[in-house]
This record gives C-alpha cells, sequence and structure tokens, in this order.
C-alpha cells in the first residue's frame, strides 16, 4: 500500500527536480517558454497592427509599453526566447545524436545515456545564458 501512496504526489510531484532531476525542469520550462512566446507573438502582432490607426494610435500604445511593467514583460520575453533557442538548440543536436555517447546494455538500474553531463551542462547554460540577456536586456531598457 505505501508504494500507491508514494505516487500520488500531484503537481508538486510532477515538477519535483529532485525525483526527475534537471531535464524535467528543462522540459517544463520549454513548454512554458513556448506558451509565453506564442502569446508574445499574438500580442506583438496586435501592438504593431496599431499603427494602423494612424500616428496618435501608435503613440498611445507605446505609452502603456514603456513603463517600469512593460520593461519587466519584455525582460521576461528576452529569457523566454534565449533559453527557449539554446535548449532547442540542445535538443535538437541530443535527438541527432550529438552528445548522447554510446548506447549500452540495459541493465538494471538503467541509466539513460542521453542524460549525461554534457546534456546537464546544455541545460544550466540555457539557463546562464537566459539570466544574462534578461539582464542586460532590463539594464538597456531601463537607460542604465
Amino acid at each position: 500500500m505505501e508504494n500507491q501512496d508514494e505516487n500520488k504526489e500531484g503537481i508538486g510531484g510532477m515538477i519535483n527536480p529532485r525525483r526527475y532531476g534537471i531535464e524535467r525542469v528543462a522540459y517544463l520550462l520549454m513548454r512554458i517558454s513556448g506558451l509565453g512566446l506564442l502569446a508574445y507573438f499574438i500580442g506583438h502582432i496586435y501592438e504593431t497592427s496599431s499603427i494602423l490607426q494612424g500616428e496618435m494610435g501608435w503613440q498611445e500604445f507605446l505609452e502603456l509599453t514603456q513603463t517600469t511593467e512593460g520593461h519587466i514583460i519584455m525582460t521576461i520575453v528576452i529569457g523566454m526566447c534565449v533559453f527557449h533557442t539554446v535548449n532547442g538548440i540542445r535538443v535538437m543536436l541530443g535527438h541527432g545524436g550529438v552528445g548522447v555517447g554510446t548506447p549500452a546494455r540495459p541493465d538494471y538500474p538503467y541509466k539513460p545515456a542521453s542524460q549525461n553531463t554534457r546534456h546537464k551542462i546544455g541545460i544550466y547554460s540555457a539557463i546562464v545564458l537566459a539570466a544574462i540577456a534578461m539582464m542586460y536586456g532590463f539594464s538597456v531598457m531601463m537607460g542604465h
């Protein structure tokens, strides 16, 4: 009976990095950043279409976006873009066999060769590069 209760952790268990590792965190961040970028894309199309209302409509919309809140949202978008791109390149290289390692016998306990140190370094690199890009982008937007 204890094993059944152990597997009922809900959402908290699903995103627990200690149980599944950094690969699960990268998986979730990839999905969240993809949805965030889709939302930004739709908003960007709406924002850009405001130029059809003339210079006055464009300026009114820019006043909404050129605020501290707007800069914070753009900083998050920068982070999502960088993480999504770098992690996507890591995933594509892994699917192509780069950095995966040689196949081994699946003896217990089986550790997948695709979840090796090189790929974990790739995930951490994506997170660090996204953080650096966010800091740089925010400092540029705030005029520092």
